[in-house]
């Protein structure tokens, strides 16, 4: 048996193990280790003291065979690559090798180049298995709910409870508070984990197109649909599919995501055909849906059908204990993201960002955190570094308890309204609806109408902004841009 692996590094050659009962050398590259062994015995005893990358292992051994071999490789170091070689090789015996997890298999005699070729097509899948766990590991960092505030512990035994079951589940909450987070750790919680969870953003997706989006389309169904193509209820079959602005569908889509949510079954737009699906539904809105239903905006008998299992995840401001690990989360993580030496944040600077409002919650708060990570010049993130970002408004120092004053800067706390003047505006509701389109409009005319600037001014999302622009009957860019 000969195993190749590599001295140092894992960027040059290869790394691999040969089983035979007669020993070879092969050149595959440079900077490698070839380890020898007789047997499958001695093989499993060497790929417990060396990191082996790719195996070439006989079928015929002595004492424990090829395939016992394989078998045991793979129960004990699931990562190298196994090339499975022999003189005696049938179509049967490569497809139980291949069953068991070889990537190959050689039949004897087999020239040099060939193996070499072997050797170099599982390196290659080896470097690609390895990127595609990375960027999973990188992606599932990014969905990780950060905190250890009581209003979070309460989510979490929300989420350990509904996950299990195939409730469906209506996430509701502010912009930016991290519902998609909360709908993809019920998929992690359920036994559909392993299926497909497929997000849909109700509120980014026209009108005229959201049908299609959702349940398909056939071939000329509409102008542009040049080829059949299959909508998200069929992508997530056997899995979970997240509705994301549900308040925000058409009362007609509306109609047609209840038949399913009865039936089990979905139609393609232009199609005649009754397609099953098994599909768990997770809806998230920021909107408050039995206002809407009043209003004759959202179907009644949808409402009960998403609302099995009612989910209120807390803003940002109900959980400020946790604002020192989301902080120090992000800063790691864009630092890393964005290829930059790491950096730490000083206590004084962590107060600060745990006393301001965060209208835009854990998303405002990221964002903000991206920006100290790339724009500061030092190692460690002080005061300096957030009035430059324009968190501490006219503040000199954090001796002052945070920041404070009605000209402080984005997310600090206004001076209060004499309880006189609150009551002559008609009362809380109506002076925060003031105070809102005051803000929005001081925005948009900053930005001469442009909604993707203003909506990054008041720190929440373009669409977000775009409903309270149509609410508020104020005018805006349409397009954003």
């Amino acid at each position: 048996m000969l195993m190749l692996s590599r001295s140092s590094g894992r960027d040059a050659g290869a790394a691999g193990l040969v089983a035979s009962g007669r020993t070879s050398r092969f050149g595959i590259g440079h900077r490698q280790a070839q380890h020898q062994a007789e047997s499958g015995e001695e093989a499993l005893r060497e790929l417990e003291r060396e990191d082996v990358d790719v195996v070439i292992l006989d079928v015929r051994l002595p004492g424990m065979d090829g395939l016992q071999t394989l078998r045991e490789m793979k129960r004990l170091a699931p990562d190298p690559l196994v090339i499975m070689i022999s003189g005696h090789g049938t179509i049967a015996t490569a497809v139980e090798a291949t069953r068991e997890g070889a990537c190959d298999f050689l039949e004897k005699p087999c020239s040099k180049e060939r193996v070499i070729l072997a050797v170099k097509n599982a390196l290659r899948l080896g470097s690609l298995d390895r990127r595609y766990r990375e960027l999973k590991e990188r992606e599932e960092g990014r969905h990780v709910m950060i905190g250890e505030s009581p209003a979070l512990q309460e989510v979490q035994e929300q989420i350990a409870r509904a996950g299990a079951s195939p409730a469906r589940v209506l996430i509701q909450g502010e912009s930016g508070t991290g519902k998609e987070l909360v709908a993809r750790a019920l998929h992690a919680a359920s036994d559909r984990r392993e299926g497909p969870f497929v997000k849909v953003n109700c509120a980014a997706i026209p009108e005229e197109l959201i049908e299609s989006e959702l349940f398909g389309a056939v071939k000329g169904s509409y102008t542009g649909a040049t080829e059949s193509r299959d909508g998200k209820f069929i992508q997530a079959d056997g899995g979970t599919l997240f509705l994301d602005e549900v308040g925000d569908m058409s009362l007609r889509a509306q109609a047609k995501v209840l038949r399913v949510l009865q039936e089990g079954e979905i139609e393609k737009v232009g199609g005649s055909q009754t397609i099953a699906v098994d599909v768990r539904v997770l809806a998230a809105t920021n909107k408050d849906l039995p206002a809407e239903v009043a209003a004759g905006n959202f179907r009644e008998d949808l409402f009960f059908r998403l609302n099995v299992v009612p989910l209120e995840v807390p803003p940002l401001r109900d959980r400020r204990e946790d604002i020192h690990l989301l902080a120090r989360f992000f800063l790691e993580r864009f630092c890393r993201e964005n290829n930059l030496p790491s950096r730490d944040i000083m206590a004084e600077a962590l107060d600060i960002l745990a006393r301001l409002e965060w209208p835009g919650n854990v998303r405002e708060l990221g964002n903000v955190l991206e920006r100290l990570a790339i724009m500061s010049a030092s190692a460690r993130i002080d005061l300096a570094d957030l009035r430059r970002a324009g968190l501490l408004g006219g503040q000199e120092d954090g001796a002052t308890g945070g920041p404070a004053g009605a000209a402080a800067g984005p997310g600090s706390e206004p001076q209060g309204l004499p309880p006189a003047e609150i009551l002559g505006l008609g009362g809380l509701v109506e002076a925060r609806r003031r105070f809102e389109v005051a803000c929005i409009r001081a925005c948009l005319e900053e930005t001469e109408g442009n909604v993707s600037r203003a909506a990054r001014l008041l720190g929440i999302d373009r669409t977000n902004l775009h409903k309270k622009i149509q609410s508020y009957g104020l005018a805006g860019r349409k397009d954003g841009s």
